[in-house]
């Protein structure tokens, strides 16, 4: 397969995020190209957001090299170091190890769409900037953490 039809693919909403901050995610979807092509050494995303929503929770990735290219509308990139708009065919990446929070918040009133490319390590571990949170990604179910690997209050 080569040509992939975009049209024909489902749309995924929803989070893995654990409780209540899964509903933080609201009004984001995501088409998986990469999985529709077959690629298994890394992921093709298109992340769809709806006015006010936003990818993800602030988070970096220690294994994972992710790469970013606006393809419809304009967001907000939001970093340690503050905000940044993005419009179309702007491209940000973010290095494996490198501590540096990152998501984007559809600040406008129309769709924006972005083209997320990341590796697919077979352990992975994002740690969230702004929660006392940490994920660890390998065989099975994802495992979220407080930072020091404690379990998180079941209140979260």
């Amino acid at each position: 397969m080569a040509k992939i039809d975009l049209d024909k693919l489902q749309a995924r909403s929803g989070s893995i995020y654990p409780g209540n901050l899964a509903g933080q995610m609201d009004g984001r979807t995501s088409l998986r190209a990469g999985d529709a092509g077959g690629l298994t050494q890394f992921g093709a995303n298109i992340i769809i957001l709806a006015p006010g929503a936003k990818s993800s929770l602030r988070h970096w990735h220690l294994n994972e090299d992710e790469f970013v290219m606006v393809t419809q509308g304009r967001v907000m990139l939001h970093m340690d170091a503050g905000e940044e708009e993005m419009t179309v065919g702007e491209c940000a990446a973010f290095p494996a190890g490198v501590a540096d929070g990152h998501c984007f918040i559809n600040q406008s009133d129309e769709e924006a769409r972005f083209l997320v490319i990341g590796t697919r390590a077979p352990h992975e571990v994002a740690t969230y900037s702004d929660i006392d949170m940490k994920v660890v990604l390998g065989e099975g179910n994802p495992v979220f953490t407080r930072h020091d690997g404690t379990p998180l209050p079941d209140d979260i």
